[in-house]
């Protein structure tokens, strides 16, 4: 089968170097551990070291469980995939079937590139020498010292069964390993399981006699055609065979074998990229001679030499234990140790929790005083300052009442006060003095010291009072206000005395940017947008806009472009819209002007009806 191909990268630029094409042909397709590990291992640390764009491009020339194409397809396959193009710059082989195929078409497959045999038993290329243009990297597995290695550590072993696929691989390694054997006739007895289906092994390893062992060599396909991952071969072995499991490979190691002195994987990737890299680099192919890699130390894995009960006094010197687990008393003793610091730790975290609870109502109860102090303060600066407004606002009801009153006296006197005039008067004067008593208590409600009361409310009322507040202060500076407000309920949960001062102190604010704006031009805008989950209300003007140098430090305490102001109201009211859940900000207009934005979350609970009386905002102001 042909293996996945990597486009070839696209055209470089004058700044960059061109980039390197290196050809991998693979022996098998993905699930042989070794060449896997070798294939990813080796494109990192090739990239790692060449410096430059290099772009790989893999092709699988070895069969993968069925009949595999042609070699003469492959060929024309391969020389396709670089029509147009120039030859790559270098041809790897990974594993014995490739570098066969390779050998053997050298002169149709670009005969100028270099060439290097990577991941290679030295007996694949033991036919002819490495050419001029040919290098090598290979290793030297010695099998039969597997079988040594088995006989040590388990010396009454009799019977060893050697997995293998019927493959290429499987065909070339029998016929090699069977001479080297021979040194154990009489002691081992060795099965051989090319001519098996998978199950067939498994049930064979799954009813093994006493003193056998299992070696692994590799699989890829079974007798009768199936293909099957080194990993799912492991899983099924390591699952029903009654004899512990030994391979050649560092790959293996982990998946279900004893260990031995395993062939490093990784280090053959390495060495491969070296050499891969320094022909890259310029360096003649047929210059670069390493000698074949050998297995390194003995490595073995813990677990599997507790489930077959191997000693370690076994093991060959120096070897390495991997995936161990604690002693008996080791794992004890970790045990109380993180049971007694579990303990001191929870102790220290309950007495370190109650204390900041304690710190954190105290500044709780701290924080609810100062706000509702600094907000008392406000409130009354705010107050005083519309003084003039207030008095303004009571006038009109009280001349009211004051002329309808000398009307009726006038008309007593006169003897011509009829029951339904009198009547009407009276009603006058009533309805005069219920509009003074809510301008007296609208006034009083803001003045009085309050702490934050949180109910469902509904926005459009505070905006209406809101706006009425500063009503007479808005006519007599000759500025227009204009209520945007949202056909659906504004209902959040909040303080309605605090939320009303948020908007007083914007309101103020925007009637402060207006005095160089001409008459035309001075207006305000109150609006309101309702969304699903929360609501916004926004203070608009057309006045001079917010100096650059404050943007980011509008709401700190003591920053304001008044020339009296002290600049804590947009920190006051920062701090109480905080207070809601919610958040303030203030943005620039496109024409000129500047906006502050309040949003809050919208209250689940409808409000209960506030409407706002039909001279809550004076005819002149909007």
């Amino acid at each position: 089968m042909l293996g996945g191909l990597l486009a070839i990268g696209a055209a470089t630029s004058e700044a960059q170097p061109p980039v390197k094409h290196v050809l991998v042909l693979q022996s098998l397709d993905r699930g042989t551990l070794p060449l896997d590990h070798f294939t990813g291992g080796f494109r990192v640390d090739l990239d790692q070291r060449i410096g430059q764009p290099v772009n790989v491009i893999q092709v699988v020339v070895g069969p993968t469980g069925f009949v595999g194409a042609p070699d003469q397809d492959l060929v024309d396959y391969i020389r396709s995939i670089f029509a147009g193009r120039a030859s790559p710059d270098l041809i790897v082989t990974a594993g014995g079937p490739a570098a066969v195929f390779a050998r053997k078409h050298r002169q149709e497959l670009f005969p100028e590139t270099p060439l290097l045999f990577a991941s290679v038993d030295q007996r694949y290329l033991r036919g002819a020498p490495l050419g001029e243009n040919e290098s090598a990297v290979m290793v030297s597995n010695d099998f039969p010292h597997i079988i040594d290695e088995v006989l040590r550590v388990l010396p009454e072993t009799k019977q060893v069964l050697m997995v293998v696929g019927a493959g290429p691989i499987g065909r070339f390694w029998q016929p090699e390993l069977e001479p080297g054997l021979k040194r154990f006739q009489g002691r081992v007895t060795f099965l051989w399981s090319n001519e098996l289906s998978l199950p067939d092994i498994v049930r064979r390893s799954a009813n093994l006699p006493r003193h056998s062992a299992i070696v692994y060599l590799t699989f890829g396909t079974d007798a009768v055609g199936g293909a099957y991952p080194d990993e799912q071969v492991f899983a099924a072995l390591h699952e029903k065979a009654n004899a512990p499991i030994f391979g050649a490979m560092s790959s293996y190691l982990g998946h279900g074998i004893v260990g031995g002195s395993l062939m490093s994987v990784p280090e053959i990737a390495r060495n491969s990229a070296d050499v891969a890299g320094r022909i890259l680099s310029g360096e003649p192919a047929g210059t670069i001679r390493l000698p074949p890699q050998m297995a390194g130390k003995p490595i073995f894995d813990w677990r599997e030499l507790q489930r077959w009960g191997i000693p370690e006094s076994r093991l060959p010197p120096g070897s390495t234990v991997m995936y161990r687990g604690p002693t008996l008393w080791g794992e004890y003793k970790l045990t109380v140790l993180a049971v007694l610091g579990a303990l001191i730790l929870q102790a220290l975290l309950i007495v370190r929790l109650l204390h900041e609870r304690r710190a954190r109502h105290r500044a709780e109860i701290d924080s609810r005083r100062n706000l509702a102090l600094a907000a008392d303060t406000n409130r009354r600066a705010t107050m005083s300052a519309l003084t003039t407004s207030i008095g303004h606002e009571l006038g009109q009801p009280l001349s009211a009442i004051m002329h309808n009153t000398q009307a009726l006296q006038m008309m007593v006197t006169a003897n011509r006060a009829t029951p339904d005039t009198t009547g009407e008067i009276l009603a006058d004067i009533q309805a005069e003095a219920v509009l003074a008593t809510q301008v007296i208590d609208r006034h009083r409600t803001m003045l009085r010291s309050h702490e934050l009361q949180r109910k469902p409310i509904d926005l459009h009322s505070v905006m209406y009072e809101s706006l009425a507040l500063v009503a007479h202060d808005m006519q007599a500076r000759r500025i227009e206000a204009t209520l945007d407000l949202s056909s659906t309920p504004c209902v959040i949960d909040g303080d309605h005395v605090l939320l009303q001062q948020v908007l007083v102190n914007l309101l103020r604010n925007a009637m402060d940017a207006l005095p160089e704006s001409p008459s035309a031009r001075r207006q305000i805008t109150l609006r309101s947008v309702v969304r699903a989950a929360d609501v916004e209300v926004s203070v608009c003007d057309t006045g001079t806009g917010l100096p650059a140098e404050i943007m980011g430090k509008l709401f700190t305490p003591f920053v304001t472009t008044k020339t009296n102001g002290l600049g804590v109201g947009l920190t006051i009211t920062r701090t109480i819209v905080e207070a809601h859940g919610g958040t303030i900000s203030a943005h620039e207009n496109p024409d000129g002007g500047a906006t502050f934005t309040v949003t809050l979350r919208r209250s689940a609970t409808p409000a209960r009806p506030h409407p706002s009386p039909p001279n809550a905002i004076p005819s002149e102001v909007g």
